[in-house]
């Protein structure tokens, strides 16, 4: 009963923090598998919540297929800029042109591009203090290596839309007249796990299929790239991976629920089939969920620490791949994307402040408290505080009846109380 008097107060503080992150969608129609188009009306971001402050800087990453110079990802920024009034806005290229950046996408070694976009993001002046950072299929994982890769930049959320974080285990279907894909299909069938393969053409350098023994065993052999980032291989495990994986305010995870180009979707959760045996080679697959496989339970990358306190956010998008919808914009954009640093985030050291966030949202079970401005966790601190009183008066009214009990069995046995 006492509890339930602080359920007003946390239904007021939930209320609060969702006025003051809520954002209308940036309307999107992608025309590609990999990023979306976007485009939006006047300016409808509360940003009078917030004072003054510039949103956070933000650095995109595309897709497979897709380019930075392409018109999707220039009116995607268009419409940032617009919906987010001072935000700075990033856009990955590897490439010179549209259609270099687009081949640099298929072709070419993911461990020198992750190197080559960390020296380049360094000598950004507008990215020096941190940015967030979104990455779209291909672009989410390789955003994730270069958190994990490079600690010379500074990432406070990173969001990742339909990534292939444990891989694929077979190549999607290529569009009619898609003739860049027909030649990545055809290279990568003809010998996925070769030095050739795994240096120079992208997708097979995140192929993982557990399901045949055989070509697992070869994974482990010749990947470079994905065994790597997800420290898979005992004796080469990184711990610093771990440490900056688990340093992000937020690690927020998309999966689309009509996916058949990712396979298996649930990749995009850190989820995969299996490892087959011999014996259970045939059966119908089905990916191990994520808090129950290794990755997670080893705590490899720090994703359990990370949902510990409530910054793992795991959300689901209607849809095929890439096919991001009002909904699904308005679980990133305007919570994540988009907000600048708080007064609480700026005046607390990261240790400290990651404490604060485990211990609320272990009383409240709300997630995405990294994101609230100093206000709200006034409310927080308010709530807490609630919490740990009852639980004093609680172990009070506890230890009063045990010490009540104790009294009355002593005194029964000293025979100063006559049982009837």
């Amino acid at each position: 009963m006492r509890a339930a008097l602080l359920t007003p107060l946390l239904a007021a503080l939930a209320s609060y923090v969702s006025l003051v992150n809520s954002a209308p969608a940036l309307t999107a129609t992608p025309s590609s598998q990999s990023s979306p188009s976007s485009s939006t009306s006047s300016s409808w971001w509360p940003s009078s919540l917030f004072s003054k402050a510039k949103p956070h800087p933000l650095v995109l990453w595309h897709g497979l297929g897709d380019s930075a110079f392409s018109s999707n990802l220039a009116d995607l920024k268009d419409s940032l800029e617009e919906a987010f009034p001072g935000i700075y806005v990033h856009l990955i290229a590897l490439g010179k042109d549209e259609a270099s950046d687009r081949n640099r996408g298929v072709f070419g070694e993911v461990d020198k591009d992750v190197k080559e976009v960390c020296k380049t993001l360094q000598e950004v002046e507008e990215l020096k203090d941190g940015f967030d950072a979104v990455g779209f299929s291909q672009g989410g994982q390789f955003l994730r290596a270069l958190v994990q890769r490079c600690p010379q930049v500074k990432v406070r959320n990173l969001v990742t839309f339909g990534s292939q974080h444990m891989g694929i285990s077979d190549f999607p279907a290529c569009q009619s007249g898609d003739l860049i894909c027909r030649l990545t299909e055809v290279a990568l069938r003809s010998g996925i796990y070769t030095d050739y393969a795994q240096t120079h053409v992208v997708t097979a350098q995140y192929y993982r299929n557990p399901l045949s023994p055989t070509a697992f065993e070869r994974y482990l052999e010749s990947n470079h790239f994905l065994t790597d980032i997800n420290n898979e291989i005992p004796g080469r495990q990184k711990k610093v991976y771990k440490e900056r994986l688990q340093a992000l305010d937020a690690f927020v995870m998309l999966q689309f629920d009509q996916d058949t180009t990712v396979v298996p979707k649930r990749s995009s959760w850190f989820e995969s089939y299996a490892i087959a045996n011999e014996s259970s080679t045939g059966t119908t697959p089905e990916t191990i969920p994520l808090r129950q496989s290794d990755i997670y339970l080893e705590d490899r990358l720090g994703l359990k620490t990370l949902d510990k306190r409530g910054a793992l956010v795991m959300e689901v998008c209607k849809g095929a791949h890439m096919q991001i919808d009002s909904a699904c914009q308005q679980k990133v954009f305007g919570t994540y994307i988009g907000s600048p640093r708080s007064l609480f985030s700026r005046s607390l050291p990261r240790r400290l402040r990651h404490a604060w966030h485990r211990l609320f949202f272990m009383l409240s079970g709300i997630q995405g408290v990294a994101t609230w401005p100093w206000s709200a966790h006034l409310l927080a601190l308010l709530y807490v505080a609630g919490v740990m009183r009852l639980v004093y008066l609680a172990g009070r009214w506890m230890g009063g009846k045990t010490r009540e009990h104790m009294e009355v069995r002593r005194a029964r046995k000293e025979g100063s109380i006559r049982l009837p």
